[in-house]
C-alpha cells in the first residue's frame, strides 16, 4: 500500500493550533494542506515529524507560511534546508 498524506488537527486551547502532517507531502496534498493552513486562525504550528517526504510544490508552501509566522516543528534536515534555500530565493526576487 503506497504512502499518502495524513493531515491531524489538535487545537490546543489558547488560540493555537498544531497540524501534524505524515507521509507523503506531494501533489494533491499540497493542495489540501494549503486549504487546511487558510482555513485556521490564530497561532499555528506544523508539526513534521512524521513526513517522509515532500516535494517542491510542498517546501515552497512551507517556506511561504513560515515566512508568515507559521511555526515549523520536528522539520527533516533536508526539508529544513530546503525551506531556507526557497526563502533565500524568494528574498531576492523581491530586491
Amino acid at each position: 500500500m503506497p504512502v499518502t498524506c495524513k493531515i491531524d488537527r489538535q487545537a490546543m486551547g489558547d488560540n493555537r493550533v498544531v497540524l501534524r502532517v505524515s507521509g507523503r507531502l506531494t501533489g494533491e496534498y499540497v493542495d489540501t494542506l494549503k486549504t487546511l493552513l487558510e482555513q485556521q486562525l490564530g497561532e499555528l504550528t506544523l508539526d513534521l515529524k512524521d513526513v517522509r517526504l515532500v516535494d517542491g510544490e510542498g517546501v515552497k508552501l512551507l517556506a511561504i507560511y513560515e515566512s508568515n509566522g507559521v511555526r515549523i516543528d520536528n522539520c527533516p534536515l533536508y526539508v529544513r534546508e530546503w525551506i531556507r534555500r526557497e526563502r533565500e530565493a524568494m528574498a531576492d526576487k523581491m530586491r
